[in-house]
C-alpha cells in the first residue's frame, strides 16, 4: 500500500519501521521542524526524520498544515493512506480527506479514555492499572474518530511513564500492522467512540513537578513515576531543588506529612495518609541522577526533618 507517514518523536519510530518492514511503499514522511536542543541550542532533527533519511525516504517539515503546502506535497506523492503517530499537528479536513483510505492514527490509550497529547503520562499519574493502544480513523475532532483496533497491556505498580512509553511504542507498531492487514483484507469493523466515557490528557508542564506530601502515599508515588523522565517530580531541601526519578511504596508508617522517617541507607518519607514512600533515585541541582543512599551520604538529612517547608 502506498503510504505517507506523519510522526515526530521516538514513540513514532517503531510504527515507521514496521511500515517499511511490512513492505508498504512509504512515499514520504511529514514531521515537525528541527528544533534547538541542549545547552548549545543547536538545531536537532526529530527522531522520525533521522530514521526516514537513513532509509532514503523523502522528508517534509511544513510549519503549518493549513496553508495549502501540505496538500500540494500530497498531490505529488499521491498516497492511498496517511498514517499518523504522535505527529503533533492538527490535520485540516482537506488533508484528512485526501487519500483513498483517509488517515489512520495510532493513539497510546484505550480510547475513548485519555484523548489528547499526554495519554501515557496521565494514565500513570492517575494510577491506572491498564492501558493500551488504539488505531483510529481520524476525523476533525481531537482523537474522536471511529476506533479500528484496540490492544491492552497492564501497567505495573512501579512502572514509570518512560518505561510505559517504550512498551506502548512497540505495541503501537503491532497494532498498526494488524490494522493495515485488516484494511487490505476488508475485515475492519469501525466502532464509534462513546464520548461520555472520554477524558482529556493535556500536555505536561513543569508546574506539575512539585511533590505534595500531604497527599496519600499512592498519589505521591504515582506523581513521581508519572513525571519520569520529564518533567520529573521535585521537592525542596535546604532551599535547593531535588528531582525524584523513582520511588516505591513501603511498609513503614506513621509520622507527619513530609517527615523523613529513615535517612541513610534508605530515604523514606511519610505522606498525608500516614503511609510512606521510599525514594530510590534522586538528582541534586547540577548533578547526575543517583541512588538516594548515595545522595544522603553527601547530603546528610536528619530523621524528623519535614520536607517542603
Amino acid at each position: 500500500m502506498r503510504v505517507v507517514f506523519m510522526g515526530t518523536p521516538e514513540f513514532s519510530v517503531p510504527c515507521l519501521a514496521r511500515l517499511i518492514s511490512d513492505g508498504h511503499d512509504v512515499a514520504g514522511v511529514f514531521t515537525q521542524p528541527d528544533k534547538p536542543k541542549g545547552r548549545g541550542k543547536q538545531l536537532a532533527a526529530p527522531p522520525v526524520k533521522e530514521y526516514a533519511l537513513l532509509h532514503g525516504i523523502p522528508v517534509f517539515q511544513p510549519r503549518t498544515m493549513r496553508d495549502g503546502e501540505a496538500v500540494g506535497i500530497l498531490r505529488q506523492l499521491m498516497p492511498e493512506l496517511i498514517v499518523v503517530t504522535a505527529f503533533g499537528k492538527i490535520l485540516p479536513a482537506e488533508v484528512l480527506d485526501f487519500p483513498k483510505y483517509g488517515c489512520i492514527n495510532i493513539h497510546a490509550s484505550l480510547l475513548p479514555r485519555y484523548r489528547g497529547a499526554a495519554p501515557i503520562q496521565w494514565a500513570v499519574l492517575n494510577g491506572e492499572t491498564r492501558t493500551g493502544v488504539t488505531s483510529m480513523q481520524m476525523d476533525v475532532g481531537l482523537d474522536t474518530g471511529d476506533m479500528l483496533l484496540r490492544r491492552e497491556t497492564p501497567i505495573d505498580g512501579n512502572m514509570t511513564a518512560g518505561e510505559l512509553h517504550d512498551v506502548l511504542s512497540q505495541l503501537g507498531a503491532d497494532v498498526l500492522s494488524e490494522t493495515l492487514t485488516a484494511l487490505q483484507n476488508g475485515t475492519l469493523h469501525p466502532e464509534k467512540q462513546d464520548d461520555a466515557l472520554s477524558n482529556y490528557a493535556p500536555m505536561l508542564t513543569k508546574e506539575l513537578s512539585a511533590l505534595d506530601f500531604t497527599c496519600p502515599a499512592q498519589k505521591v508515588h504515582d506523581r513521581i513515576r508519572g513525571l519520569s523522565p520529564w518533567p520529573t517530580a521535585t521537592m525542596r531541601i535546604g532551599g535547593k531543588t531535588l528531582k525524584v526519578h523513582r520511588s516505591v511504596l513501603c511498609a513503614d508508617a506513621g509520622g507527619q506529612a513530609g517527615e523523613v522517617m529513615h535517612s541513610g541507607k534508605r530515604f523514606v518519607v511519610s505522606c498525608g495518609d500516614g503511609r510512606c514512600v521510599e525514594l530510590l533515585t534522586v538528582q541534586a541541582e547540577g548533578k547526575k541522577a543517583m541512588a538516594a543512599a548515595d545522595y544522603l551520604r553527601g547530603n546528610p538529612l536528619a530523621v524528623g526533618t519535614i520536607l517542603n517547608r
